[in-house]
């Protein structure tokens, strides 16, 4: 029997990747293209520039097949995963009315404005990218998180005339909801043209990126937490109810059907911030990078690593980007001294953002009253062996990573896996394709001077600061 392969799309914040898998889970092939930089017209409004989300797909669909060693008549299904809460406008084909709207963009957290009378259908990325794929106008219910009229309960569009008529959105403007597992549609003659993706394959739903990532983090267990590296870093633990008037997390949808991820605060631009510093260095890190043959992440690691734990009392607080309601916050770095070198702040920046998601798993876990045994971290940052460690002794818990840890395209391939009818449940896909790479454990005397460190210091650093910063703020924004 010829062996099967599955198309896994994770459409991100910064690129859209297309993995091919195997039916246990091993990477055959992949491909990548960067997203263009955001279109920001005037302030408030973020947008994809040109049709991006999908010319970015069609780029890596076409760099992923280029390198598969396989027949492509093998190809049994694709599973696709977008950014969550941009919204998107289309005219009466399917075609862009207007740029898509980023999740930073201010007018998706407002109903719907009816300004543009070309507009047909109002949908998510997930939507948009789908009918790219099938010509179908569906959609995963479980990437209808903000400003939608959807019943989180029932995962159906609102009968509620209140609610539809405060998000502006009439039902016939709207796609037709599926769960996750089910088919959406199949690829038509064009798309098959433009991507190189056997045309007549089930495109299977998912959910949002963050429910898809962590279904191939393997995140089941109520006690583990997934820690999310990515431009927006946040915590993610599993739950079956979807809880109502929480104060420390909100309710995602999960990306297995009538289930729910508790989701904590988190961090925005926060791998951001470590690339940015990164950047900031300039060449002198990327030259030295290049003659060891390591990349300037790597370099910067190896230098970070011969930093003690809490980088000699150089603390920082991760506020590049300012909430909402508190718009004159800045990001801060306090403590410095005569032994503080750019590998000290390098870490600092690390140890922020584990001390930070410690407290902001500690203020979920206290509200759900349980206790987290384990977290796993996904993203690029957990290819760093120094910043597993950093979270394990913060955390002081193991810290497991996976062998793919860019796991939305694993979690999209569970899904096309299961929906199929490959596996019987999400939990064999799991165990089937979900693989551990290692775990890190805590350091007791790390851990106890993080612990000190955070609770008598950290948590109390933006309580003195802010006023400051709110003296600053009308001076220099």
């Amino acid at each position: 029997m010829a062996k099967k392969y599955i198309i896994g799309v994770d459409g991100g914040s910064q690129s859209s990747k297309v993995v091919i898998f195997d039916l246990e889970g091993n990477i055959i092939c992949e491909g990548s293209q960067k997203l263009k930089p955001m279109h920001l017209a005037e302030p408030g409004i973020v947008e994809h520039p040109e049709d991006d989300l999908w010319d970015s797909i069609v780029i890596a669909c076409r760099r992923a097949l280029d390198n598969f060693p396989g027949d492509v008549s093998d190809i049994i299904g694709l599973g696709l995963c977008t950014i969550r809460f941009c919204r998107v406008l289309l005219k009466e084909d399917g075609t862009l009315a207007s740029p898509a709207m980023s999740w930073m963009d201010a007018r998706v957290s407002r109903p719907h404005e009816h300004v543009n009378p070309e507009v047909r259908y109002v949908t998510t990325s997930s939507g948009y990218i789908t009918h790219r794929f099938t010509g179908e106008f569906n959609d995963t219910a479980a990437n209808y998180q903000g400003q939608w009229p959807v019943n989180t309960d029932t995962w159906e569009w609102s009968t509620d005339e209140e609610v539809m008529k405060y998000n502006n959105i009439p039902r016939e403007m709207l796609f037709n909801l599926k769960m996750p597992g089910d088919i959406l549609g199949y690829v038509t003659e064009k798309a098959a043209k433009l991507t190189g993706i056997p045309q007549g394959i089930p495109v299977v739903a998912t959910a949002n990126d963050k429910a898809v990532e962590a279904l191939g983090a393997g995140l089941l267990s109520e006690k583990t937490a997934l820690i999310s590296l990515g431009t927006y870093i946040a915590s993610m633990v599993p739950g079956h109810e979807n809880l109502k008037n929480t104060s420390n997390f909100w309710v995602n949808f999960a990306s297995t059907p009538r289930n729910y991820l508790y989701e904590s605060n988190g961090i925005r631009r926060g791998m951001w911030t470590v690339s940015w510093f990164k950047d900031l260095l300039g060449d002198d890190v990327v030259k030295k990078a290049e003659v060891l043959g390591v990349s300037p992440e790597e370099y910067l690691n190896n230098e970070a690593e011969k930093v003690p734990a809490g980088s000699n009392g150089l603390m920082t607080v991760l506020d590049w980007l300012a909430p909402s309601d508190k718009v004159y916050r800045k990001g801060l770095m306090v403590g410095f001294d005569g032994r503080h070198t750019r590998a000290h702040m390098y870490r600092s920046i690390l140890e922020a953002i584990a001390m930070t998601m410690k407290n902001r798993v500690d203020e979920m876990c206290d509200e759900l009253n349980v206790k987290m045994d384990s977290i796993i971290i996904s993203g690029g940052g957990s290819n760093s062996e120094l910043f597993m460690q950093i979270f394990s002794d913060v955390f002081g818990l193991p810290a497991s990573r996976n062998v793919v840890n860019g796991s939305a395209s694993v979690g999209s391939a569970i899904c096309v896996a299961v929906g199929l009818g490959i596996y019987d449940s999400y939990d064999e896909a799991i165990k089937k394709m979900v693989k551990v790479k290692d775990v890190f454990h805590p350091n007791g005397e790390n851990t106890d001077l993080y612990d000190k460190a955070n609770n008598e210091v950290y948590k109390h650093i933006t309580s003195y600061s802010d006023k400051i910063l709110e003296k600053s703020y009308p001076i220099f924004k």
